[in-house]
């Protein structure tokens, strides 16, 4: 069976502004400004998807990266802030930082990548960026983990393009299950790793 570690890159045949987050089984991708888990081959597996794209996030998700990972290496990392004069501050070194998604979304299409936006959280900014985006890329973490930040709820629009594995779960190192899901809104085609 393979591991996501060795599975190809998604291959997509338009730009696209995609959403991409780990969740617990009942939808929960936060707590207390972290993750109730700790998952190592799902942050590989995010490092790859994003690398050498522009990442649009809120503040609350960057202060949530320690300072060593910030700005995420290799990508545009766009902050979503209304709190006004902190794009000046020394904890906004190496973030584009603006006042509203709309403004994120054309920063990050014209960044390096920028056929490939990801959005990565946190709730607020998924909520938000609904409308506009048209991939969804989830890991499914299978375990009830308590916490304060809900995944945004795919409505009958998005349409399932996948899961690896198709059944059944991944093992992590540390012995937790999990499974990589892929969704896409209208005719968004893409060829996604099984």
């Amino acid at each position: 069976m393979s591991t996501p570690e060795s599975l190809p890159a998604y291959t997509f045949s338009q730009p696209i502004v995609g959403m991409i987050w780990a969740q617990t089984n009942t939808g929960v991708i936060g707590a207390d400004g972290g993750m109730p888990w700790h998952l190592p081959e799902d942050m590989a597996h995010f490092k790859r998807v994003t690398t050498g794209h522009p990442v649009v996030m809120g503040r609350k998700t960057w202060d949530s990266f320690p300072d060593k990972f910030r700005p995420l290496p290799n990508r545009t990392n766009i902050v979503v802030t209304r709190q006004e004069g902190w794009g000046s501050t020394p904890e906004a070194r190496g973030a584009v930082v603006l006042d509203s998604l709309d403004q994120a979304l054309v920063e990050a299409q014209f960044s390096p990548g920028g056929n490939e936006v990801w959005v990565i959280g946190g709730g607020q900014i998924f909520e938000q960026a609904m409308d506009d985006c048209n991939v969804a890329v989830v890991t499914v973490i299978n375990t009830d983990a308590a916490g304060d930040t809900q995944a945004p709820a795919l409505g009958p629009e998005w349409m399932f393009r996948g899961a690896s594995p198709l059944e059944g779960w991944h093992t992590s190192k540390n012995g937790t299950e999990y499974r990589i899901t892929m969704w896409a809104k209208g005719d968004t085609e893409f060829e996604a790793p099984e």
